[in-house]
């Protein structure tokens, strides 16, 4: 299956190359009401809703529930781009937004990276793009040395590293702002989005997650159209199980029966399944599945950026195969329901100060599950300090591993480097984090607030890498927690309430009472594939030696070769250590895929692109 894309360029006259070339490339062409190029790509026709009056025009790209009608009348209250927003509110989905206004450009992605900007200057002239390859492979940029040593980074990379691309000269549009761009060329970026208050009590803001929830799923549901949809067991893919089924869903449910004593997830799938009308599940047992780290050694279409989901990639092509022999075109996913749905403890700084009394019944409920140790929680929770100054002891500690027993991190997980980076690796991204500390705002100005969006967007990027892979493959597969209206009613609720300690998934269980049956509900364990995830890497022990010796990392000067080495192929040693292994692995292996496949896929050049404005 083709991947869709698109360049976006502002109406303006310009030497043509750059747009030419994407037209050599492109399937479809809308031009500006002045005549010019503005978008060009390829996108399935379904997922492109235009609208055109006078000298002004709207695209909606994606999934939402907007038809060309609707976004017509919408259109009329545009009389800036300065409007769109406000005329494009109850429009819900995943999606990208463009407007052409009397010769000003504004695009935009999603609030939280689900759909991602990237903006350059391409022949002096700024031109964005849904995928940030795009636009390197237009302005024949090279690879960020810095950004690439920074994805060894883990569990994860603070804001705004985390957002950044990959190749110098192509920067991301940060999620929730949009770039316009004016007829004389000036570019600006404004935020379009802004995170509500937390103030609803539990039972408002279950209400407001149900119907976000319930709209985002039944936006996937088509009459006579089977649906594939994970069916782990967890309360996440559950939910929208239920919620497809009420919308009318035929479903074919995939599940994974880990090889791992005492798994509860297949009891707690084959409840749900049997609960479920118009159903076929599918349960595939570990051993009938790919080893964890399968396929390494093929090369791939390299994702937008480095991805720990190689893991599990050939176990997911080999369900999604099943579920499309099926007759699937769509496979919903429960990624993004642990981002969302629970807020990181970093909400007990804040809390500290609110309410005393309600925090230290919180905090000792964590303290007690945890296992935090006094002395280190207590320092955590009475010095939080700046975002800046935190930044800065993040560059310092680079080497140190993230710790335990410490408490609530106040502004989110500390990043840690692998004992295999090299110094040069230590000393580009902690350069990169001071800088950052020069430069940039936190999310928030409440450390738990910056934490949770932070967390939320680490969900949207993963589902945007997971909606590439997937449609690569052949079944799409889409993640309805990461729509913006999801993510947004989520945050509405009272962070002490949503993410207690008494409770698994407090929020997600309010909200789904009546809809998904209460022994699912009530559930308080969560399981996972340790065991499946180390004899993964016992099994292909050989290959990552390999990967080891010829290692592009390593050539780079951002790996120890031998350190490295000895990590892939004694992964019984590296309890805890999946996320650095995973992080190195998938900056590895995205070297290698790009290496391979130097030239994006989608830009292969194309013959008699379709052009032309909405009827």
């Amino acid at each position: 299956m083709v991947a869709s894309w698109f360049v976006a360029f502002p109406d303006r006259e310009t030497r043509q190359k750059c747009a030419a070339r994407s037209r050599e490339r492109a399937v479809d062409v809308v031009c500006h009401p002045s005549g010019r190029p503005w978008l060009m790509g390829s996108w399935p026709p379904e997922r492109m809703v235009l609208a055109s009056q006078g000298g002004r025009m709207l695209a909606v790209v994606g999934t939402s529930s907007t038809t060309p009608a609707d976004l017509t009348a919408r259109l009329k209250r545009v009389r800036t781009v300065a409007d769109v927003e406000s005329a494009l509110h109850g429009v819900h989905g995943s999606f990208h937004v463009a407007a052409s206004v009397d010769g000003h450009m504004y695009v935009r992605g999603s609030a939280f990276g689900a759909r991602r900007l990237y903006r350059a200057a391409v022949e002096g002239v700024t031109v964005c793009a849904d995928r940030a390859r795009t636009l390197a492979h237009l302005a024949d940029a090279d690879l960020d040395p810095v950004r690439v040593a920074a994805r060894l980074a883990a569990p994860c990379l603070p804001h705004p590293l985390a957002d950044a691309g990959m190749w110098t000269g192509v920067e991301s549009v940060e999620p929730g702002h949009a770039l316009r761009v004016a007829p004389d060329g000036r570019t600006s970026t404004i935020a379009w989005w802004r995170p509500p208050s937390a103030h609803l009590p539990m039972s408002e803001a279950a209400g407001l997650l149900r119907e976000a929830l319930r709209a985002a799923v039944a936006l996937r549901v088509r009459p006579g159209r089977l649906l594939a949809a994970d069916l782990s067991g967890g309360m996440d893919s559950t939910s929208l199980c239920f919620l497809a089924a009420e919308a009318g869903a035929h479903l074919v449910t995939s599940t994974q029966h880990w090889n791992r004593p005492g798994n509860q997830d297949h009891h707690y799938a084959r409840f749900a399944a049997d609960h479920l009308p118009h159903v076929e599940p599918l349960v595939f047992a570990s051993a009938d599945l790919p080893a964890c780290f399968t396929g390494l050694d093929e090369r791939r279409e390299p994702l937008e950026e480095p991805s720990g989901l190689l893991r599990d990639r050939a176990r997911h092509c080999h369900t999604a195969d099943a579920l499309r022999a099926r007759g699937a075109a769509l496979r919903l996913s429960g990624h993004g329901g642990d981002h969302a749905i629970v807020p990181p403890d970093a909400y007990l700084h804040a809390l500290w100060r609110r309410s005393p009394l309600t925090a230290l019944r919180v905090t000792n409920g964590f303290k007690a599950r945890g296992r935090w140790s006094l002395p280190a929680a207590a320092r955590t929770l009475l010095g939080t300090g700046s975002y800046s100054a935190w930044l800065t002891g993040a560059a310092a500690r680079l080497r140190e591993g993230a710790g335990t027993n410490q408490g609530p991190a106040p502004w989110g997980p500390r990043p840690a480097l692998p004992p295999w980076a090299s110094d040069q690796a230590v000393d580009l991204v902690a350069t990169a984090l001071r800088h950052a500390a020069e430069h940039t705002e936190p999310l928030d100005a409440d450390a738990g607030r910056h934490a949770w969006l932070l967390q939320m967007r680490e969900a949207g990027r993963g589902a945007a890498l997971l909606h590439e892979a997937s449609t690569t493959h052949g079944l799409p597969t889409d993640s309805p927690f990461c729509d913006d209206a999801v993510l947004t009613a989520c945050l509405t609720a009272r962070p002490h309430e949503a993410g207690h300690p008494w409770a698994y998934k407090p929020l997600l269980a309010a909200a789904m009472i009546g809809l998904v049956p209460e022994h699912i509900l009530q559930r308080t364990t969560k399981d996972h594939c340790g065991p499946d995830w180390y004899l993964g890497l016992r099994t292909h022990r050989r290959h990552l030696s390999d990967i080891a010796d010829a290692s592009h990392l390593a050539a780079a000067g951002l790996a120890d070769r031998e350190l490295l080495r000895r990590a892939l192929i004694s992964p019984d040693l590296n309890i805890g250590g999946a996320p650095e292994l995973e992080n190195t692995l998938g900056a590895e292996v995205w070297l290698r895929d790009l290496a391979a496949h130097p030239d994006p896929a989608h830009l292969v050049p194309r013959h008699h692109p379709h052009e032309g404005v909405p009827r």
